[in-house]
């Protein structure tokens, strides 16, 4: 067995429901011998004592907040309590990994921690939901925020709200990806008035379009945080044409299709030596 994830309805209130957890977790790692990957699911309520044990023991905790701020979560779920059940959980592991040693934790090395929300259902924005990340990407260093559309189901107080457009939850993992790794910030992200991404474009390419469609990237000189902003260049990518372009000029467009540094959608942001690849039609 590779890996486990320990969650878990509520049963008799979150601190027990976090014990029984735990007792599970200890069986795993302390009876078992279990060394392999173990994803723990913090409850909602969980004490802080909990939680530190769970540090001790986990690869990956996650809180789920559900909802990014505390009206949305009466909506969804008014038995919680944002701040004392949720979030500072949250604040809890990364107040631990920042002031206490590793050597007590799985391995010598403290758990990543995540969290999710649900997309669609108490009538947040986009905004709403990428500010609570930001917030929590700057002060509880989560290694990821998972978004989950909201799907009404029947028998259940919210049955007869409409589910959220499946393209929503692309928009804000795209969106998540280039806050997290491509050095993007909330005011690079193109909102509607009502604070939502466009459904029809993803944030890369609306960035782009906006700021390189008249002013393309050189690719010989941009820097590489200029040039993760283009549209089909990522990490892997972007090391590469930096490697290549500290040994030689580079000029041919065809050079770098066939290397799979570029594509169609690369194409109107960027100068090859000065020529446009977009204008070279017989390159696609």
């Amino acid at each position: 067995m590779e890996g486990i994830f320990l969650s878990s309805s509520i049963f008799n209130g979150g601190v027990t429901t976090q014990d029984k957890l735990l007792d599970t977790a200890r069986i795993l790692r302390q009876r078992l011998g279990f060394e392999g990957y173990l994803h723990l699911k913090i409850m909602p309520g969980a004490e802080r004592a909990q939680v530190e044990e769970a540090l001790c023991l986990a690869d990956r905790l996650s809180v789920n907040l559900e909802a990014p701020h505390p009206e949305a979560l009466t909506f969804l779920a008014p038995q919680k309590d944002f701040k004392a059940e949720l979030l500072n959980p949250l604040q809890w592991i990364q107040e631990i990994r920042r002031k206490e040693s590793p050597e007590k934790a799985w391995k010598g090395r403290w758990p990543t921690s995540t969290t999710q929300f649900v997309v669609g259902a108490a009538g947040e924005s986009d905004l709403d939901i990428l500010s609570t990340t930001v917030y929590l990407l700057d002060t509880c260093q989560i290694s990821r925020a998972y978004y989950s559309s909201f799907n009404p189901f029947p028998d259940t107080p919210l049955e007869n709200h409409s589910p959220s457009p499946p393209r929503r939850e692309v928009r804000l993992y795209q969106a998540f990806f280039l806050l997290r790794d491509y050095g993007f910030n909330m005011e690079d992200l193109d909102y509607k008035k009502d604070g939502f991404l466009s459904l029809d474009k993803d944030p890369k390419t609306a960035w782009a379009e906006r700021h390189l469609r008249d002013r393309p990237l050189e690719i010989n000189k941009a820097p590489r945080e200029d040039l993760l902003r283009v549209p089909g260049l990522g990490p892997a990518r972007v090391e590469s044409i930096i490697s290549l372009r500290r040994k030689n000029k580079l000029n041919s467009f065809t050079q770098l299709k066939r290397l799979r540094l570029i594509e169609e959608r690369t194409a109107p942001y960027i100068l090859v030596n000065g020529h446009s690849p977009a204008r070279q039609l017989s390159l696609f």
